[in-house]
């Protein structure tokens, strides 16, 4: 049995398709999901069903990315967002086009059901995107950070990578769990394609919504497996390059 997680997959099913045939995902493992499952590619919509039946036989952990809260929005409360059309909400607005209205509650209701974060017995955090409170996600005053906050990520880039964790400056937030999994950022913004570990934060957001590929990978082992890039899936599509 594995512990997998797998990174922002923005509307890319065939991506997410190949990632689970070559990790050869079988029903034993969890499959940690870090948000960001629409806005991008063409197929948001089908990616959800995907993971919805997925979730009636194999353990998922499905987090909340800040493109699933504002897809959220605007299918519960008809809440439109230019900069979100602009970042790949309108290929989601077309592709729900099609799609019934007993589909379209069946998406609110997932939406609505996702998890802030998911920490597990060995201290690892799961989270899209990051936190702020120096005492740890129990204390984040606003949910929103889960999904929107970068400052993790920046502060790890950063950071002295001979500073000790018991050195007085040494970020307190990176001493709270033993290993942080994030999405949100794009390790494509480093030149990297690759799961990226700095401090005890590993970015698993390989590129998916632009030219990078999809990545799963096996937080006990770090052994990882990735689609081929997106935009070679979607050569016919833009997706949010």
């Amino acid at each position: 049995m594995r512990t997998l997680v797998i990174g922002d997959i923005h509307g890319g099913l065939r991506a997410l398709h190949q990632i689970i045939e070559r990790a050869k995902v079988t029903k034993s493992d969890t499959l940690i999901f870090l948000g960001d499952y629409v806005d991008g590619w063409s197929q948001s919509p089908q990616v959800l069903d995907f993971i919805i039946d997925l979730k009636t036989n194999q353990n998922c952990i499905c987090i909340r990315g800040n493109h699933d809260d504002l897809l959220l929005e605007w299918l519960d409360e008809s809440k439109d967002n230019l900069l979100w059309y602009k970042h790949g909400g309108e290929a989601t607005v077309l592709a729900y086009e099609s799609v019934s209205v007993e589909t379209k509650q069946q998406h609110i209701d997932f939406l609505k059901s996702l998890d802030n974060y998911y920490l597990d017995a060995q201290r690892r955090l799961f989270v899209h995107a990051g936190f702020t409170n120096m005492n740890g996600v129990d204390f984040e005053y606003f949910p929103g950070l889960f999904y929107w906050d970068r400052t993790l990520w920046e502060t790890a880039l950063a950071l002295d990578t001979t500073m000790k964790s018991n050195h007085p400056f040494y970020p307190k937030r990176f001493t709270l769990y033993d290993e942080i999994y994030i999405g949100h950022t794009p390790v494509t913004r480093i030149g990297e394609t690759t799961p990226v570990q700095k401090a005890n934060v590993w970015n698993v957001d390989t590129g998916a919504a632009f030219k990078g590929p999809l990545t799963i990978m096996d937080v006990d082992t770090k052994e990882f497996w990735q689609s081929e890039p997106l935009n070679q899936l979607y050569f016919d599509e833009r997706g949010r390059n």
